[in-house]
């Protein structure tokens, strides 16, 4: 279905989250209309977009985790919107899975 993000996860208690992925080697944010739409119409559930900027000669690879509800403005404005968490370098991803699903338990092999 149009929209519908990339992740869809499914926590301990039976609650989803939805992310949405996308990569990007600049500052734009490359969100199509449909998933702007979907993003903002689910924005007030564990609706995320997360975001990998790709390594530079100046700077590590870095994560971005934006919350669904701010899709407009991402699309609009890019990088220069404040994530809701952000990483440089090496991704601990039991902290990000704890973000996006606060209610759970997150033991990474």
């Amino acid at each position: 279905m149009p929209g519908v993000p990339d992740v869809v996860l499914c926590d301990e208690r039976g609650l989803f989250h939805f992310v949405e992925l996308k990569a990007t080697a600049g500052n734009a944010v490359d969100l199509r209309p449909h998933q702007v739409a979907w993003l903002t119409n689910h924005g007030h559930g564990s609706v995320w977009v997360m975001l990998k900027k790709h390594e530079t000669k100046n700077q590590p690879e870095q994560l971005f985790l934006y919350k669904g509800s701010e899709a407009m403005d991402l699309k609009m404005e890019g990088l220069k919107i404040e994530p809701f968490h952000h990483v440089s370098g090496t991704v601990d991803w039991g902290e990000i899975f704890g973000l996006i699903c606060p209610t759970t338990s997150h033991t990474i092999p």
